[in-house]
C-alpha cells in the first residue's frame, strides 16, 4: 500500500505561478507511473501531467503543455508540478495518483482506472 500526500495548493492570481507536491510513502522507479489529475466543480476529472519510470518519460495534457512542468525527486519520493501562467480554468482540486507496471501507454493516456493509489487532493484557486 502506497500513501500519497499532496501539498502546496492555494490561491494565486491569473498569470501567477504555483508549485504543488506529492510525497509517496514508498516508491520504486521501475515501471512506475505517477500522475497529476484535476477536477473542477461540475467537470470531469482530467489527467494533467505524468512521469513514467523514474522520469524516463513525461507526459502533459494539451491544455497545460508549455505552462506546467512535472518533475520527480526519487530521493524524496516526491513529485512536483510547477504551474506557470495560470488561467482561471486551471482552478481545481489537484490529485496525485500512482501505479506500478502499467506501461507507458496507459500512463501517457492518464488512465484513471490504471491508478492504484490516490491522494486526498490539494485545492488550487485562481483569482482575477
Amino acid at each position: 500500500q502506497v500513501q500519497l500526500v499532496e501539498s502546496g495548493g492555494g490561491s494565486v492570481q491569473t498569470g501567477g505561478s504555483l508549485r504543488i507536491s506529492c510525497t509517496a510513502s514508498s516508491y520504486t522507479d521501475r515501471g512506475n507511473c505517477m500522475a497529476w489529475f484535476r477536477q473542477a466543480p461540475g467537470k470531469e476529472r482530467e489527467g494533467v501531467a505524468a512521469v513514467y519510470s523514474g522520469g524516463q518519460s513525461k507526459y502533459y495534457a494539451d491544455s497545460v503543455k508549455d505552462r506546467f512542468t512535472v518533475s520527480l525527486d526519487s530521493t524524496k519520493n516526491t513529485m512536483y508540478l510547477q504551474m506557470n501562467s495560470l488561467k482561471a480554468e486551471d482552478a481545481a482540486m489537484y490529485y496525485c495518483a500512482a501505479a506500478e507496471w502499467i506501461g507507458p501507454v496507459r500512463c501517457m493516456r492518464f488512465d484513471p482506472d490504471a491508478m492504484a493509489w490516490w491522494g486526498e487532493g490539494t485545492r488550487v484557486t485562481i483569482s482575477s
